[in-house]
């Protein structure tokens, strides 16, 4: 596992062919992916805390070479009131990708307004061969603000032939796989810490289950599942060996990575 400066390095050193990406693990459901020479930081939460089971590897103020970093909505370990200012400092050609919804936070946060793309349901984004898609998430229930539309976003990233789909905090919801099998994934990052009564009682809002996730893998298929969002906090958490039992005997022709923090995973291409 690789943290700090060497773990910046890293991203910065290493050269993929085309059609490949790397991906670093950061937490939760918090990722750096890098395509080419474009490096996204998907729900980076790097505030420094003793609520933490994993310290934070990455110092944001450190982070000068973002050039999108997205927060799939407005909770704390997904736009980080400590991380994002910070990194918008760092690297001042960083756009913010947010909601409608949570551009007003991402704003009070000290992003300037040129720099937050504030999404809905469809919405693109196109720069060269990038292209960005909105699509909903249901963060325990599918909510949706009548004027700025729906508060939680998972994003579909493709650029340089490939398609990466990150969820965001979502539970399978009526339409989700029809919207998303329009595309052929080659990884998605999903979460699986489940939902339960008493979690939604002390306002610990939830997502898909293990067994969930491991549905929605088989029916998109995607190159390569990622499973996150189980390890950081002792009160929300899920054992990862399950969702891998559960993967292996159920679709045991779809690869899944389950994994160290920190670490380079680099995908072939196609």
């Amino acid at each position: 596992m690789k943290s700090g400066s060497a773990l910046l390095q890293e991203i910065d050193a290493l050269q993929l062919e085309p059609g490949s990406l790397a991906f670093w693990w950061l937490g939760q459901l918090g990722y750096v992916l890098k395509i080419r020479d474009t490096i996204f930081y998907l729900d980076p939460f790097l505030a420094p805390g003793r609520f933490r089971n994993v310290p934070p590897l990455l110092d944001p103020a450190e982070i000068t070479h973002a050039d999108w970093v997205f927060g799939s909505h407005d909770h704390g370990d997904h736009i980080d009131p400590y991380s994002t200012p910070r990194i918008a400092q760092a690297s001042p050609q960083a756009r913010f990708i947010c909601s409608q919804v949570a551009a007003r936070h991402v704003r009070e946060l000290g992003v300037p307004e040129e720099r937050i793309v504030a999404m809905d349901d469809g919405m693109q984004v196109q720069e060269g061969d990038l292209t960005i898609t909105a699509i909903p998430a249901a963060h325990e229930l599918l909510s949706r603000d009548p004027d700025l539309g729906y508060p939680f976003l998972g994003l579909v990233i493709e650029m340089d032939g490939l398609c990466v789909y990150h969820s965001g905090d979502t539970c399978r919801y009526e339409g989700q796989v029809p919207r998303l099998s329009q595309w052929k994934l080659d990884v998605a990052f999903l979460p699986i810490n489940g939902r339960d009564a008493e979690r939604l009682a002390r306002n610990c809002i939830g997502n898909m289950t293990y067994q969930e996730t491991v549905d929605l893998a088989g029916e998109l298929e995607p190159r390569l599942t990622v499973p996150g969002h189980y390890e950081m906090f002792s009160n929300n958490s899920e054992n990862p060996q399950l969702f891998a039992d559960y993967m292996s005997l159920k679709y045991p022709h779809l690869a899944f990575w389950i994994g160290e923090h920190g670490t380079a995973v680099i995908v072939p291409p196609r």
